[in-house]
């Protein structure tokens, strides 16, 4: 184990081998009801081998910084975030229609392409997309699982519960507003950053950091100093996953280019660039977004109204603007010294990633 309270590898590697000690444990009970259950454990075994950590490690640097001291508990507990992730892409993707997650197949195509090799009965997307639902509600169940056996005091958890269940009522609440916009059509620039505080900020970074928390025992001060901190820069995240979800690489991102722009995403970027549009900017826009076969060319011709109309760069600068929020809350905020440091690294990390 790494002595250096900045190691963030270090700290991933801790939690992926949580996470794998865990899903091993389950396959034997998932055996005892059935071997043919095996492809269940095998897709989330793939997809949670990959991903940032950022959950985890803002929960778990939230302890430290409420003076909890390290230990393998607060690990467990940490990592059963990764869970909690897994079941918001898993269902995501099923939403949204997506074809990859993290440069794999996503689970629900996953499973309608071993529906295809089986020759089996029925429709092979609809057998992918229901095998998905349940591997996603079986994460969310294993999640919780997961956090009560950490080993840490039942007081702590019982805290912890209360913070664990606003979470998911949070995201679920972002999760249909996303649909809702989709479905209307998108609207004002407020209404798009709603959805992305719901659906992504508070439960990236707020949300874990008061885990965290108060699974070290801290008082309100110290929550009050994480949401100073940790909402501006779970918005600011967003913004840039929305920006990577237009213009990033896809050999990076592990999605498909102009993937948001394919599945009609009703962005912050996408409302700004519409604020602003000119009438054949404006038609650009419809003609395009939301395009299941939108072509290279449709992609560039989005990317084109989002530059020209300055969307781009003012979501640019709203990110900067976000992210001074966040360390100016972050300095003010009741902070042991041995988090602080990596606090504001990680503020970097989501904000200037390029995946």
């Amino acid at each position: 184990m790494s002595t250096d309270p900045l190691d963030r590898e270090d700290l991933r590697q801790r939690v992926q081998k949580a996470l794998d000690g865990f899903v091993a444990g389950q396959v034997p009970v998932l055996d005892g009801i059935s071997e043919e259950l095996g492809p269940l454990t095998d897709a989330l075994s793939d997809l949670i081998a990959g991903g940032k950590r950022l959950r985890p490690a803002f929960c778990y640097w939230g302890y430290r910084g409420a003076g909890g001291p390290d230990g393998d508990e607060v690990v467990v507990a940490a990592a059963a975030l990764e869970l909690f992730q897994a079941c918001a892409l898993i269902h995501d993707d099923v939403m949204d229609g997506s074809d990859t997650r993290r440069g794999q197949p996503a689970v629900h195509r996953r499973f309608a392409s071993l529906h295809r090799t089986e020759s089996w009965t029925g429709d092979p997307e609809a057998f992918g997309m229901g095998a998905a639902v349940l591997l996603g509600d079986l994460c969310l169940s294993w999640s919780d699982e997961m956090l009560g056996r950490c080993g840490l005091p039942p007081d702590r958890l019982l805290a912890g519960s209360r913070v664990y269940a606003e979470m998911r009522t949070e995201l679920m609440g972002g999760q249909y507003l996303d649909l809702l916009e989709q479905a209307r059509g998108g609207g004002s620039i407020g209404r798009a950053l709603r959805v992305a505080r719901y659906k992504s900020a508070k439960y990236t970074i707020e949300k874990p950091l008061h885990l965290g928390a108060v699974l070290a025992g801290a008082g309100q001060d110290v929550l009050d100093g994480y949401s100073g901190y940790g909402l501006p820069l779970g918005e600011a995240f967003q913004l840039r996953d929305d920006l990577l979800g237009v213009f990033g690489d896809p050999a990076v991102t592990g999605k498909p280019a102009g993937d948001d722009l394919r599945e009609g995403k009703r962005t912050a970027l996408v409302a700004m660039a519409l604020e602003a549009a000119d009438a054949a900017q404006a038609a650009v826009v419809r003609r395009h977004l939301g395009d299941p076969h939108l072509t290279p060319e449709g992609v560039a011709a989005l990317r084109t109204v989002l530059e020209e109309t300055g969307a781009r760069g003012r979501v640019e600068r709203l990110i900067d603007e976000l992210m001074a929020d966040a360390l100016t809350a972050l300095e003010a905020a009741p902070v042991e010294d041995v988090a602080r440091a990596t606090l504001e690294q990680l503020a970097t990390a989501v904000t200037r990633r390029a995946v």
